[in-house]
């Protein structure tokens, strides 16, 4: 594997060429610039779109991670943080973790950009890469002597210059589940090296529900497994720019997304922010020398995994953002149907703040318990941030039933915003779902529908089934915990308070 098919000849860029192509970026509206006239290949609904920037399903996601930009302006104190590495301050999703005290507003900010937008904004994984390969280069380099440490400091160092964003590329479609990487019949089920030269690598493969893939400046590729000694060719790291050559994007759909392409805006029900889920084909993508930060190093992918996942569970948190959104939502419809005096309604939102602050507890407790690692930086307590997640793949879907409790099966069969519009019947429609008198009839129906982007429709994507699979499924987490469990100490303890002679 010297080299790539000569049927495929790929511009072979050296680093300093591709981060010459980026601006600096200061606010959302350089941001939403920088999008435009990239000339990707991205696809949705079969067709290759010319401008995603300006699609009406796209322009919502887009719209969350601008948010990211605009909250760093508006509060520095929580949205940036001082950088050592280029002596000034940077965005938060930027920047290391020096100390627990870092992930703790990490966590604040995530909540924070969640009460924003309502959705997933598309930047958790990008600063959990950051913070995952600190550590797994430094011991990269320790055990092998090779120089990714340097690499990735002069890439962090560049990024947190331009102020771009950074999209993980982790998992893979995995083929046959019983198989491993190098045993697939076809092997590009799992990223691989598909060729090198003295300028770099190339690399082949897909990687699934990219979170934000689209919408982000760069890619880092990064191994989804532990892997074995045959399966080095799996084994590899590197940053991609987003317009690489060689690179298609096929646009997932969500549900209810056509909605952004009607008129109006009621039915939508968040008509401003969405999320964004891609399937990216890396077609023998080139990857300088500058840019490889793992090839071949099999032994530390497992590593690289767990400690992302430690990472990337306690982000989780940003889920509280969105529950503080849908307990409000399902207040405010309470409040509009004259019911919120109700005792049962208070204490059905009672367990719902009681369920979206035990996440966020769990989430902010697996900050504190930070422990630092050799190259210098800090890591969530595992175990919490597994609990944190575990809690996240439950909890949003019990707030989600008392919010739709609470909204009534009109949140469901009300008629669209044309129809309540409309001369023939609209006179109808806002005599017939009005609530109480002093609520305009708009007001009460944009509440219902909120609640039904949240829990049915487009927006549910980033508040319920990715709390179930986003950062692995349940069974994921069950596995960290028993690991880290310590069940023979707390055996030890138990016998001890009951007198059994212990050896």
């Amino acid at each position: 594997m010297n080299a790539v098919s000569p049927i495929k000849e790929r511009k072979q860029e050296s680093a300093a060429e591709r981060w010459a192509r980026f601006p600096t970026i200061t606010n959302g509206d350089e941001y939403l610039a920088s999008l435009r006239n990239r000339g990707t290949d991205l696809y949705l609904f079969g067709e290759r779109i010319e401008e995603p920037a300006d699609h009406p399903i796209i322009k919502p996601s887009i719209n969350a991670l601008r948010a990211s930009y605009d909250l760093a302006i508006e509060d520095p104190d929580l949205a940036t943080a001082w950088s050592p590495l280029i002596n000034a301050q940077v965005n938060r999703f930027l920047h290391i973790v020096e100390s627990p005290d870092d992930l703790v507003m990490k966590n604040r900010m995530q909540r924070r950009m969640g009460q924003i937008t309502g959705t997933c904004f598309q930047r958790c994984t990008g600063l959990d890469t950051i913070s995952v390969l600190h550590s797994i280069t430094y011991e990269i380099d320790e055990k092998h002597g090779t120089r990714y440490h340097q690499r990735y400091l002069d890439f962090l160092k560049e990024a947190q210059r331009k102020n771009i964003l950074i999209a993980a590329g982790m998992t893979d479609p995995k083929g046959d589940r019983s198989k491993r990487p190098h045993e697939q019949a076809d092997p590009d089920m799992f990223m691989h090296v598909s060729g090198r030269n003295d300028k770099g690598i190339f690399v082949r493969g897909a990687k699934a529900h990219m979170t934000g893939g689209w919408n982000q400046h760069w890619i880092c590729v990064m191994p989804t497994m532990n892997l074995t000694e045959e399966d080095k060719n799996y084994a590899v790291v590197g940053m991609i720019p987003g317009d690489a050559e060689g690179i298609t994007y096929i646009y997932g759909r969500q549900s209810c997304d056509t909605r952004a392409m009607e008129e109006g805006n009621i039915d939508q029900g968040n008509a401003e922010y969405g999320g964004q889920e891609v399937l990216v084909y890396f077609d023998d993508v080139f990857i300088p020398w500058e840019h490889v930060l793992m090839d071949g190093e099999y032994e530390f992918a497992q590593d690289m995994v767990a400690r992302f996942t430690a990472y990337h569970r306690a982000s989780y948190v940003c889920k509280t953002g969105l529950g503080d959104v849908l307990v409000g939502a399902a207040a405010s419809i309470a409040e509009y149907n004259g019911l919120d005096k109700v005792s049962h309604i208070r204490d059905k939102l009672v367990e719902m703040v009681h369920l979206n602050e035990t996440i966020f507890s769990s989430g902010i407790a697996s900050s504190h318990e930070a422990k630092k690692l050799p190259s210098g930086i800090f890591m969530n307590d595992a175990m919490l941030s597994n609990v944190c997640k575990h809690n996240v793949t439950r909890f949003p879907y019990e707030i989600s039933r008392l919010a739709q409790d609470l909204a009534g099966g009109l949140m469901v069969t009300m008629p669209s915003e044309q129809d309540m519009n409309s001369e023939e019947v609209g006179g109808i429609i806002k005599k017939f779902l009005k609530g109480r008198d002093d609520i305009a009839v708009e007001d009460r129906v944009r509440i219902l529908r909120l609640i039904e982007n949240m829990t049915l429709g487009r927006n549910a994507v980033g508040y319920l089934t990715e709390s179930m699979h986003g950062a692995g499924s349940p069974q994921a987490q069950r596995i960290q915990i028993l690991r880290g469990m310590n069940v023979e100490d707390k055996k030890w303890h138990a016998r001890k308070l009951a007198g059994v002679k212990q050896a």
